[in-house]
């Protein structure tokens, strides 16, 4: 998948990266950017679709082209996906405490 990166300010906050992903078909979807994480020396983005509700993401891995441009590609070793996955998922549901409310 190709990347295109846009930022979108929102009313007095951070940016918010979003970024064009075109598919092998040639079909355009619009994703948010919610992460980013390194993993032995490579860098990974999760994103979300960024018109649709879902509680799901992607992650892609950011790889340079011979022509230095940057692209985003899937991740095909399983393995590989998993251990990122891990690393995502402890950052983005570390901060819920599940007990909270049993007291």
């Amino acid at each position: 998948m190709a990347d295109e990166k846009n930022l979108i300010p929102e009313d007095g906050e951070d940016m918010i990266e979003t970024y064009t992903l075109t598919d092998e078909d040639g079909n355009e979807y619009l994703f948010t950017l919610i992460g980013t994480c390194e993993y032995n020396g490579n860098v990974y983005y999760a994103l979300v679709p960024t018109n649709e509700e879902s509680d799901e993401y992607i992650i892609l891995r950011a790889e340079e082209q011979e022509d230095g441009e940057g692209m985003l590609v899937t991740i095909e070793d399983d393995d590989e996906f998993d251990a990122v996955a891990d690393i995502f998922d402890d950052e983005f549901f570390s901060e819920v405490d599940l007990d909270a409310g049993n007291n």
